[in-house]
């Protein structure tokens, strides 16, 4: 398999050095149940990561908030020290509390000791990439000020303790305003076939040449919608989940997946989604998919 094949192609994150294939890893779903805690299987945690490096990926996302610190440490643990070319992405803005709760931490010094905190688990000296995740409960919160969290980024990358900003759960208008305080050199919202808000959001983008990095790919469907998804991959001998990764894959060259799981036979299926051919006729289904969204 050729490398523009292989994992989707690759797509690289603008002003770095960093390609990537364009379907990668999320990290997440290596901590306990709830993304709290430990794994109940550590051993099989470790076993998917290195079956993700043999299989080629090389774009990890993560963060210090996923467990608490759980995440990071496996990684740590499984592929310390790194593969030349692995690009490892992680999150600032959340924290947990001892209930495994979600909370906001966008203060600056909540901000340096994440960034601080994610270097000593991961056992890096400067932190690749790191999207600033503004919280919001169900999507991006407009009322939510970006910019000085931006501010306190953009000092952490002038100081080298991280080398490029990332933004996450964001509306088109908190891009913009991160961008006028730093380079932003990737988007991660959620999106998926039916929950399409971010269509001009990712077209706009992949003009500027900046990568947009959809998560849940299967959430918010309601029963219907799955329904048709189930038929769709039915019909093409596939899983679902298998056919929403190569739609998004299909949808626009700037989309850079990382499915996550705990398993490496789940792990195989996801990245086998990047081979996935999706006829017109499975296309024009799948369109109906967000028409019925857009209409409910």
């Amino acid at each position: 398999m050729t490398q523009q094949k292989k994992l989707g192609g690759t797509f690289s994150f603008p002003g770095t050095p960093f390609q990537v294939f364009r379907v990668g890893y999320g990290a997440m779903q290596l901590s306990g149940p709830g993304i709290f805690g430990p794994p109940k299987d550590r051993t099989e945690a470790v076993r998917v990561l290195h079956a993700a490096m043999e299989a080629g990926v090389n774009h990890i996302d993560t963060s210090d908030f996923y467990g608490p610190y759980v995440t990071n440490q496996i990684v740590r643990e499984a592929l310390y020290p790194y593969p030349a070319g692995l690009v490892i992405v992680t999150k600032l803005g959340g924290r947990r509390d001892e209930k495994g709760g979600w909370l906001a931490a966008h203060s600056g010094q909540e901000l340096i000791e994440g960034a601080e905190s994610n270097l000593r688990n991961l056992r890096l000296d400067v932190l690749d990439i790191v999207n600033l995740r503004a919280w919001g409960i169900h999507g991006p919160d407009p009322g939510f000020d970006v910019r000085p969290s931006m501010d306190v980024l953009a000092d952490l990358q002038r100081r080298g303790i991280i080398r490029h900003i990332g933004v996450s759960n964001v509306t088109r208008e908190q891009l913009v305003a991160a961008q006028k305080i730093a380079p932003v050199v990737c988007v991660q919202n959620c999106y998926n076939i039916a929950n399409r808000a971010d269509d001009r959001l990712i077209d706009d983008l992949a003009q500027q040449g900046i990568p947009y990095v959809p998560f849940f790919p299967l959430g918010g469907f309601t029963p219907l919608q799955s329904g048709h998804l189930n038929a769709t991959a039915a019909s093409l001998g596939a899983t679902p989940m298998q056919v929403a990764l190569a739609w998004l894959l299909h949808r626009s060259s700037n989309m850079l997946l990382i499915p996550g799981t705990s398993s490496v036979a789940h792990l195989r299926e996801n990245l086998a989604a990047a081979s996935l051919e999706l006829s017109s006729e499975a296309l024009q289904r799948l369109d109906a998919i967000a028409r019925e969204a857009s209409h409910s």
